[in-house]
């Protein structure tokens, strides 16, 4: 739509199909600007659809980090103007005992899009995730607003507040269940909010 060579990927993912293939990394494979193998765009899946470090203890598989590097470094390799990675269960998600994937993500200096889900007490939960990705000294380039929940109160006062608190753009407010014209129109919108300015 907009000329753009990009990508999404997901690094890891719990939760399978019945081909041992993750939805969300499918739809990410789907809809890249370039062709990809599955284990390219999701190279860490486990089965059981639970937090990634415990489903890596039930499959006695521990999650690796030099697996992590790897991918990233093959990801930067490719030919494209734009790589987004998709992180799985929060800022938090822990990789292990000790290591969180926001240690992994701010060694490597990336920048982050935040998603909240609007619901009841998403305030606090984003702005937990805004203090968080702060003190680890990333770089929060904006956030977006995805409407999960219909009967959500006062959600038009939730997002405003939500505006004055963040101190980075609200890229897109996705509404419950979007059309696919706006799915459509929403992927522009992303997409030019993210691009690299000259």
């Amino acid at each position: 739509m907009l000329g753009v060579k990009a990508i999404g990927v997901k690094p890891i993912a719990a939760g399978t199909n019945n081909e041992n293939l993750n939805g969300d990394a499918l739809l990410l494979q789907q809809y890249s600007g370039i062709a990809l193998p599955y284990n390219v765009v999701n190279p860490i899946c486990f089965d059981a659809p639970v937090a990634p470090h415990l489903a890596a203890k039930l499959q006695a598989e521990p999650i690796a980090e030099t697996a992590l590097n790897q991918a990233l470094t093959q990801w930067q390799s490719l030919a494209v103007e734009q790589l987004l990675i998709e992180g799985a269960g929060g800022w938090l998600l822990p990789l292990n005992e000790q290591r969180y994937l926001a240690d992994w993500v701010a060694e490597r200096n990336l920048p982050v899009v935040l998603v909240v889900g609007m619901k009841l007490g998403c305030l606090n939960h984003a702005m937990l995730s805004v203090r968080e990705i702060e003190r680890s000294g990333c770089q929060l380039i904006g956030w977006v607003a995805n409407c999960i929940d219909p009967d959500m109160a006062l959600l038009a006062e939730n997002i405003a507040d939500l505006k004055a608190r963040i101190n980075a753009p609200c890229l897109a407010v996705i509404p419950y269940s979007p059309s696919e014209s706006e799915k459509v129109s929403l992927s522009v919108v992303l997409a030019k909010a993210i691009m690299p300015q000259d």
